[in-house]
């Protein structure tokens, strides 16, 4: 079966990036739908360019906003990107292969990532398979925010797709740092809304065990300096994410 294909994309000041997203996909878009927060960089004005269809909605979460954007695409069948990704050549022949002769309910693809420049195909962060490409009415984006996840129904079906999602991360060690900081606040956030505390283990064994796991068990040590450097921030991310989970319930007994 042929089917018509949208790709979803959400936007936030992503001039840096939309340009090489919108250009991977633009041979098998049939509609490309952009769910912006109200950009105050060129992000539109590059969007326009494609001929996308761009529609401003305000952000209340990560998960809330593609689930937004599910629902605004023009078509069923739906491959969900990230600003900051793109497809290679390898994947964009398997999902023109899967919009000629659709037989699955959603199809994963691996995704590698590009640190400062540099591809990472260890420490955790590769093969890294997503669930992108799938028919809307048998998925839903879920998970905790800011870490979402695009999840299939019960008992649908799903295959896999060969080619990687280029994945854009950081352009420098900055920039990933800066992203840690938003982040471990909303995690922080959302795990004392949960009733969560930050115990012993978690808050003084957890960072620890976090970089031996990425250096070490998962070989982060083979992608040199930069693995090292994402091997020590993820122990440094979790010691954030407790120390702001227990700052928030120390603070609310003392009300």
């Amino acid at each position: 079966m042929k089917i018509k294909l949208s790709v979803t994309i959400i936007t936030l000041n992503e001039e840096r990036n939309i340009g090489r997203c919108l250009e991977s996909v633009r041979d098998i878009a049939d509609d490309i739908t952009v769910i912006d927060s109200f950009s105050t960089d060129k992000t539109e004005e590059i969007c326009e360019k494609y001929g996308v269809n761009f529609i401003t909605n305000p952000f209340k979460g990560h998960i809330e906003q593609k689930n937004f954007a599910l629902d605004h695409a023009r078509y069923d069948h739906v491959l969900c990107l990230d600003a900051d990704e793109a497809l290679d050549d390898q994947l964009l022949i398997a999902v023109k292969s899967a919009k000629e002769n659709w037989a699955y309910d959603g199809y994963t693809m691996n995704r590698l990532t590009n640190y400062c420049g540099k591809w990472i195909r260890h420490t955790g962060w590769y093969p890294d398979p997503k669930l992108r490409l799938a028919d809307r009415k048998k998925v839903r984006w879920g998970g905790s925010n800011p870490h979402d996840e695009l999840r299939l129904i019960a008992g649908a079906s799903s295959a896999h797709l060969q080619g990687d999602i280029l994945h854009y991360s950081y352009y420098t060690i900055r920039d990933h740092i800066a992203q840690m900081n938003s982040f471990t606040t909303i995690m922080a956030e959302d795990a004392f809304r949960k009733g969560k505390k930050a115990g012993f283990i978690k808050l003084y064994l957890s960072p620890g065990f976090t970089f031996i796991k990425k250096y070490f068990f998962e070989r982060g040590f083979m992608d040199g300096y930069y693995g090292f450097v994402i091997s020590i921030l993820s122990g440094f991310y979790t010691l954030l994410k407790y120390m702001k989970l227990r700052e928030l319930v120390k603070s609310s007994s003392n009300i």
